[in-house]
């Protein structure tokens, strides 16, 4: 049972010629951008603010500000099923990889895996699995299997042999922080993450990543005006370099200036208790186009894209798969 599912790993160059594959999740945030009228604008627009937000924050020997550039790919995971003498296979996840260029002294440097993460599954579990989840009364309740196969799927790739002969550190994911939410700052700092915050209780997100063995810790990066939220496993603080969590930082914060300007391209910074808000008015826009409630539909096509293509089709196989599969654990 254990080989019947198994994965492949393609690359795609982030620029501003990039153009969605067919494979690629529409709602996916670069996927985005590489859209309409104005896609090589907004390719070059987000390039561009994530380059100065790389070269603000990585400010040391670096007096005219330009002396890094980020290159970025994306990476994805496609996952093969193999049953009854075929392979079926279907687009799990998508990641990207930063690369860092000191252009003074011509050398690369690994940057970080993770930053954003798009998958199918999840776009089936949030948009078709819990909106048909009720009790008898008719009131909606959280499935007590909610995210399981979600996060076993994404843990067997972490272990795969596709993922350990291309990447040597794990993942690291960088999201908005929950507009349902309250952080209040802890008084612990880091150079480059920032102040700390945590918050009064755990998100849907946090269980849903937790059961895909990632812990959660929220910090607000200096010049930043509002925290992230940083899953990881391991020592998000000591297993990786300052420059990579710079290249983590300046990637994920710009695209969240784009989609939640509201919070992370306000006017002012977020207090010692802080409620993010996507009402609040206060903002500057970004010069690059997106459209949020598109992307929501797509959310939901993309969810019965899923069931219909691989749940439906593999439901069986999957049943088992999961039911033997060891706990994740964070």
């Amino acid at each position: 049972m254990a080989d019947a599912l198994n994965f492949s790993i393609s690359t795609t160059r982030f620029d501003e010629n990039y153009s969605p594959s067919a494979n690629s999740r529409t709602t996916t945030n670069f996927a985005n951008l590489a859209r309409g009228e104005r896609r090589e604008e907004n390719l070059r627009n987000a390039l561009t603010m994530i380059n100065r937000r790389f070269n603000s924050q990585a400010h040391w020997d670096n007096p005219q500000g330009d002396r890094y550039a980020l290159e970025l790919e994306i990476i994805s995971a496609n996952v093969h099923v193999s049953a009854n003498n075929t392979d079926q296979e279907f687009p799990l996840l998508e990641v990207l990889e930063t690369t860092i260029v000191d252009k003074l002294t011509g050398t690369r440097s690994q940057g970080m895996v993770g930053n954003n993460f798009s998958s199918y599954v999840r776009d089936y579990d949030f948009s078709v699995v819990l909106p048909a989840s009720c009790n008898d009364s008719g009131a909606p309740v959280l499935p007590e299997d909610f995210g399981d196969l979600h996060g076993q799927l994404f843990q067997h790739f972490l272990n795969s042999q596709a993922y350990r002969e291309r990447f040597a550190q794990l993942p690291v994911v960088c999201i908005s922080v929950s507009t349902s939410k309250t952080y209040f700052r802890t008084g612990n700092s880091h150079p480059v993450l920032g102040l700390e915050y945590q918050q009064d209780e755990n998100s849907l997100t946090d269980a849903y990543f937790g059961k895909m063995g990632l812990s959660v810790r929220y910090f607000m990066p200096p010049g930043a005006v509002a925290p992230l939220a940083f899953y990881f496993r391991g020592d998000l603080l000591n297993d990786y370099t300052n420059l990579q969590l710079i290249s983590l930082i300046s990637t994920m914060e710009t695209f969240q200036k784009i989609y939640r300007p509201e919070i992370y391209n306000a006017n002012s910074a977020a207090p010692s208790v802080y409620h993010p808000s996507l009402g609040a008015e206060d903002f500057s826009p970004t010069r690059v186009f997106y459209d949020r409630e598109e992307r929501t539909q797509l959310g939901k096509i993309q969810g019965k894209f899923t069931e219909e293509h691989f749940i439906i089709p593999n439901r069986q196989l999957l049943d088992q798969w999961s039911s033997s599969y060891p706990t994740p654990v964070a």
